[in-house]
């Protein structure tokens, strides 16, 4: 009896040292794990400011620069009746690439997601209508302002609406993610009070126009340059804008922070233009006076 009691006694010993040998290996292995993820933090953490320097050289080297745009914003970057992105913005920056060197290559993009585009590098600028506001200034590093513009309020001739308030308890278009949204945000209280509490949004402006057109809304918001550009399409006689609108603005070129080099030439670029002309040259093109 004695003897069972003294071998039960050393087996419980045993496997307690077992049980403390196993719970060492246990925290080793975790420390040893974490130990990884803070070497592939450090990793990930160098390899983003590695990928935060500035592009020039390489683009230069490549002989490419890809601009980002919605291809379906007349007149400054959509597609003709062969098919061809043409416009304001597209005949501008040609010519600024093309004084550079560099070919550009046109890169139509989800327009609600081009400063995401912009910094996972898909792009390497922003080039079509991009207004230039505090919270994109954010995200990108801006030209200096190239264009005039102002958020318009457009109905069809036959509408009762002829004042921004008039707009109260009405379905208001326009597209997603654009400066138009982001204009009538800055007076939530009106906003508030459309109809459905929101514009109605859509992926492209020209929806919106259709939207419009349909009566299925009431009046839309959108660029005046575009909205001018297509009304003249589209036969002026049928709507109206407003003497209202929802504020001025200014048109800039977008790129990554750290691309100053690329946002230094081609801001020189334009300069240069302006000065011999082209600028001018190809503003009356697709404005006349």
């Amino acid at each position: 009896m004695v003897k069972r009691i003294k071998m039960m006694l050393i087996i419980g010993l045993v496997l307690a040292l077992c049980a403390s040998s196993l719970a060492g290996c246990s925290q080793g292995g975790q420390q040893g794990a974490s130990e990884n993820d803070q070497g592939k933090t450090s990793e990930n953490q160098d390899n983003l400011t590695e990928g935060q320097e500035d592009s020039f050289d390489a683009i230069m080297e490549k002989g490419q620069i890809i601009m980002g745009l919605d291809d379906t914003f007349a007149p400054m970057g959509f597609r003709d009746e062969n098919n061809e992105i043409v416009g304001f913005d597209i005949d501008l920056a040609n010519e600024v690439f093309k004084r550079n060197n560099l070919e550009l290559i046109l890169q139509p993009i989800d327009w609600s997601m081009k400063e995401t585009e912009l910094n996972s590098g898909n792009i390497d600028l922003i080039w079509n209508a991009y207004t230039i506001t505090p919270e994109r200034k954010e995200k990108v590093a801006f030209t200096k302002p190239y264009l005039d513009n102002s958020q318009v309020i457009v109905t069809l001739a036959d509408s009762d609406i002829k004042t921004k308030e008039d707009l109260v308890g009405k379905k208001v278009a326009a597209q997603t993610g654009s400066s138009a949204v982001d204009a009538m945000n800055t007076e939530p209280e009106l906003v508030a009070a459309f109809d459905g509490g929101e514009p109605v949004l859509f992926d492209t402006n020209n929806e919106a126009f259709m939207d419009l057109e349909a009566k299925r809304s009431d009046a839309l918001v959108a660029d005046e340059v575009l909205a001018r550009y297509y009304i003249k399409q589209r036969g002026a006689e049928k709507y109206v804008i407003l003497e209202e609108d929802f504020g001025d603005e200014e048109y800039g070129i977008g790129f990554r922070k750290q691309d100053k080099k690329l946002l230094e030439m081609v801001d020189n670029t334009l300069d240069e233009m302006r000065e011999d002309g082209t600028f001018d040259e190809i503003y009356q093109k697709w404005f006349g006076d």
